[in-house]
């Protein structure tokens, strides 16, 4: 399968490791592909991106456009403030008709930590992003997952960890369970429309505290018990 992933942070490069490894066809969504192949230096986490892409030839690197043009699912793994923005430079034509999987948290860290959420009981950045681009298929998921087990939920512990899936979709959220049942998520659970999307983002505020409490790296998920 192509698949796109808009995002090449910690999440994006994560993603796309875990599913090129299954076979599938990852290429990858920047803004300027020849300036962030050549970034030698390390970002705020200490990770340079020149040398990843040096090791994973495999995945390819294009503009937000040619990645969401030439792939049958898009992944937004953008920071959640500024994905309507780069969805936009994808382009709603090349969205169209496509399952969009949207595993942003839209977090405002413009005034230090914690950062504020900019979602609520009433709205959340999946169903902007639905309301943006009527013609994608957008299926939320992953969003309460830190991105070192978002690909890897077996490598935490034994057992299964639960994670969440909702869209307005039958076939496209199907397609989904498919694809999160292949890289070894056991427990999936269908919360409905999207706006069940409301609830998933805004647990963010308590994955926030966890971590402040619990320290890095992000060594826990949820478990739904029932």
């Amino acid at each position: 399968m192509r698949i796109g992933i808009l995002g090449t942070g910690m999440v994006g490069r994560t993603l796309s490791d875990g599913l090129a490894s299954l076979g599938h066809e990852v290429v990858l969504g920047t803004r300027d592909p020849a300036e962030t192949r050549e970034r030698t230096r390390p970002d705020q986490y200490g990770f340079a991106l020149a040398p990843w892409f040096e090791a994973n030839p495999q995945i390819r690197l294009a503009t937000f456009a040619d990645a969401a043009a030439q792939s049958e699912i898009v992944v937004n793994a953008t920071a959640g403030i500024a994905s309507l923005d780069v969805l936009g430079a994808a382009g709603a034509a090349n969205l169209d008709g496509k399952i969009l999987i949207d595993v942003a948290n839209a977090l405002d860290f413009s005034r230090g930590m914690p950062p504020s959420l900019k979602a609520s009981t009433e709205d959340s950045l999946a169903e902007r992003i639905q309301a943006a681009f009527p013609g994608a298929r957008v299926v939320k998921t992953l969003n309460t997952v830190g991105s070192s087990y978002q690909t890897r939920p077996m490598d935490l512990a034994e057992g299964d960890h639960s994670t969440f899936v909702c869209g307005n979709d039958e076939a496209a959220k199907a397609t989904v369970t498919e694809l999160l049942r292949s890289l070894g998520w056991r427990d999936i659970i269908d919360l409905g429309d999207l706006r069940a999307a409301r609830a998933t983002e805004m647990v963010m505020p308590l994955w926030i505290a966890l971590l402040g409490a619990l320290g890095l790296p992000p060594k826990f998920q949820f478990k739904v018990v029932r």
